[in-house]
């Protein structure tokens, strides 16, 4: 490839944008041959200071941003509880595929195009999170962690992420342990349980916090798919804190003395680095 020095030059995602700087002088001409990984990575910062495998360039560090993101995941998730079935993301078929629509549509610009395409049953005027909007990301469209160990500039070439992630995955590559009281989760944070079973040993919900389709009501929500179960597709279910606490099947019960019970967990990008 071949740019002008003086120009500016903008890496982004694998493309490179070059606009020469006015001059009444002709330019000398430079040339830069790069591999794609270190396109994208050239104008950012490749480091990872919390050694989880989400690089600080990823992680929504300023506040409205996380709010934004936060409320975003939350609201977008409980609109698929009041969503017809028919209606709904055919996408959606367990507790993972839940949450990383969820995840995923935060991200997104929330435009009429994006707005006509989701079917949502309500809309919300919610603030947009500003760092980087799904597909034109970091990492692209491949949002999810799917490989153990920090980040590495080579990671965005060699599969480390992914569109894909099941509950095990998001637990341990795209979230950070954050204690095992529910009092203290907030808004998008998700709750993992690993059962004894062989069907769906790995489950999670989203902890919802308030509804924000009544945000008149002072009642915390869990929300979560079922999964499938057998010739049954599974359904989305949103319960009480309370609700969730008197659960008949005590394996599901958020307190610390339930070993099923693995915790609060929190995104990796709204993980706070110093």
């Amino acid at each position: 490839m071949t740019i002008s020095t003086g120009a500016a030059v903008f890496l982004f995602l694998g493309l490179v944008w070059a606009r020469s700087a006015l001059s009444r002088h002709p330019a000398r001409r430079l040339e830069l041959t790069l591999h794609p990984a270190e396109i994208r990575t050239a104008a950012l910062d490749p480091s990872d200071s919390a050694g989880d495998g989400t690089p600080d360039f990823l992680r929504l560090d300023d506040e409205h941003d996380q709010q934004a993101f936060r409320r975003w995941f939350t609201f977008l998730a409980e609109a698929q509880y009041f969503q017809r079935v028919p209606d709904r993301p055919a996408e959606i078929t367990d507790c993972a595929a839940l949450i990383r629509y969820a995840y995923r549509e935060a991200l997104h610009v929330h435009d009429d195009g994006w707005a006509e395409q989701a079917h949502l049953p309500i809309l919300a005027g919610l603030e947009l999170v500003a760092k980087y909007q799904y597909p034109y990301t970091p990492l692209g469209a491949g949002l999810f962690r799917v490989r153990p160990g920090p980040f590495r500039p080579r990671d965005l070439a060699d599969g480390a992420f992914a569109q894909f992630a099941d509950a095990q995955t998001l637990q341990r590559f795209n979230t950070h342990f954050v204690c095992r009281e529910l009092a203290r989760a907030l808004p998008g944070d998700l709750l993992f349980f690993r059962r004894l079973t062989a069907r769906m040993p790995f489950h999670s919900m989203i902890f919802l916090g308030h509804s924000q389709m009544n945000r008149e009501s002072a009642v915390a929500y869990v929300l979560y798919h079922t999964g499938p179960d057998g010739s049954k597709p599974g359904e989305i279910r949103r319960l009480s804190e309370e609700e969730l606490m008197r659960h008949p099947d005590p394996q599901w019960h958020p307190i610390e003395g339930n070993p099923s019970f693995l915790g609060v967990y929190r995104w990796n990008i709204l993980r706070k680095v110093f």
